[in-house]
């Protein structure tokens, strides 16, 4: 294990974080709330930290890394941006725990939208840019950031491997460090887009939203985390507003490969990817059938375009696992209900911002099925499974079997533990689905889109945190830290 070299990415991310951390503190002078010293503080603490860190670095000769290093550093980046992240909340006294503060900034970095503040408008706009931003940073991977702008030596597709969502990790292009930058140039891209158009539309009188409220909801849709600015979600908002979240929603939850592959005009690849088109045809489906509910139901929308309105952002939100709310789907029909739990499992796609067990893992486990179903019934058959005609690795499905197994386990373990709170099933499963699928909202009222996790127990919490965790980092990296074989010398 190459601790020096552990170390030092560490250095590297704090002063990532301490840069990331400017901003939040341009808005509070700007307003002047109080909450300026509680961020710069955090600033000079991770300058000094990250230096020293930093100047741990090992010889060029000692800087080469594998995957065990790879996984390792991750999740101990996670950790540490974790517990850097939550102390200006705690300092500024606005989350008076720390151990809620550290909820709250774990919840943003791994885009859940989980959040314990029962009174979000009381958080001065300084701590309220900063949460929205931790959605953006992690989004896309703090480390996916690292790798763009700082030269690594060494093996540096493990972090990536390792940070990435999805069953495959693959470059864009030969250079790992190019390829983590095109990812970023196209969600900066895309970040920037929608800002523009929640101004355009208030420009043109579609809507009425602040330039502040267009940062903290277009960082909280790209990186499908869910923190709004409002106690109501993003009920106040305009259809237009809404309306453009909901499309947002739904690209960021496409795996950015496809952009690349239309930036390249390669027009044939992304429309025949067929992670995408099930992607498509999941949401489609959901809302037909949840609009039909409710209609049949009554009594929930005055129209029918109202309903897909809602419903349309409702399923693009659970999906994605973006979270936002503009209505209180807790008080639909099971039905309609049931439908949006399925979709907290499936997720958005592989190598996007969003959550989930990824639509690609879902198509891996149906073709391994069918397969298996044709071996039975032709023995001396050769089956070769292929996805977008490329044919399927066995390591692949094997890893797909893994993840499936493993995250029922913590599933079920979580459930055990959550439920000693005695805060009734639904609230207990969904609250375990909402973070372990980095949703955020449960169906239930007590944790539903206008609800929250402050009355859970401190044990509880810290359950909720590794499911986070473990969400984001899909199960296997946070799984290998624990494991003590991992830190053994080679």
């Amino acid at each position: 294990m190459n601790y020096r070299m552990i170390l030092s990415v560490m250095g590297i991310v704090l002063l990532l974080l301490a840069g990331f951390l400017l901003l939040p503190c341009v808005i509070a002078l700007i307003y002047a709330e109080g909450d300026f010293s509680a961020l710069f503080t955090t600033v000079i603490l991770c300058l000094v930290l990250g230096s020293i860190l930093f100047f741990l670095r090992p010889k060029e000769e000692r800087r080469r890394m594998h995957a065990r290093e790879g996984f390792v550093m991750v999740t101990l980046s996670w950790i540490v941006i974790s517990l850097a992240g939550a102390l200006p909340f705690y300092l500024n006294g606005a989350i008076p725990s720390y151990l809620d503060a550290v909820f709250e900034t774990v919840s943003g970095f791994t885009t859940t939208g989980a959040s314990i503040l029962p009174n979000v408008e009381a958080v001065p706009h300084g701590l309220l840019l900063w949460r929205s931003f931790t959605h953006w940073i992690g989004g896309m991977g703090v480390l996916v950031f690292m790798l763009a702008v700082v030269p690594m030596s060494g093996e540096s597709i493990y972090l990536l491997r390792a940070e990435s969502p999805g069953p495959s990790v693959s470059k864009m292009v030969p250079k790992m460090r190019t390829s983590a930058a095109i990812t970023y140039g196209i969600y900066i891209a895309m970040t920037l887009l929608l800002i523009l158009l929640y101004q355009l539309g208030r420009l043109f009188g579609w809507g009425n939203i602040s330039l502040f409220d267009s940062l903290c909801l277009a960082f909280g849709t790209a990186g499908t985390g869910g923190f709004a600015v409002l106690c109501d979600g993003l009920a106040s908002y305009s259809v237009y507003e809404q309306g453009l979240t909901t499309v947002f929603m739904i690209l960021f939850g496409v795996n950015f490969s496809i952009y690349f592959f239309l930036l390249c005009k390669e027009y044939r690849l992304a429309w025949q990817n067929s992670e995408l088109k099930c992607y498509i045809g999941i949401i489609l489906a959901a809302i037909t059938l949840i609009t039909l509910n409710l209609f049949f139901t009554g009594g929930y929308f005055s129209t029918v375009s109202e309903t897909i309105h809602h419903v349309a952002f409702s399923v693009g939100s659970v999906i994605t696992t973006t979270g936002y709310g503009t209505v209180d789907f807790a008080q639909w029909p099971e039905f309609s209900r049931t439908i949006l739990v399925l979709l907290m499992v499936v997720g958005a796609c592989a190598g996007s911002t969003g959550g989930g067990m990824k639509v690609s893992r879902i198509l891996i486990l149906f073709k391994a099925q069918r397969a298996e179903i044709r071996r039975m019934l032709h023995p001396h058959a050769v089956e070769i499974m292929t996805m977008d005609k490329k044919k399927v690795e066995k390591n692949a499905i094997q890893g797909t079997h893994a993840f499936l197994t493993v995250y029922f386990a913590i599933l079920l373990i979580s459930v055990a533990l959550i439920s000693l709170d005695n805060l009734g099933t639904e609230t207990t499963v969904t609250a375990v689905f909402a973070t372990l699928n980095n949703i955020g909202p449960g169906t239930s009222a007590i944790v539903g889109p206008f609800g929250n996790f402050a009355v859970f127990s401190p044990l509880s919490k810290l359950v909720l945190i590794f499911n986070m965790l473990c969400g984001r980092l899909e199960l296997f990296p946070i799984l290998l830290f624990l494991r003590p074989g991992t830190w053994k010398k080679n």
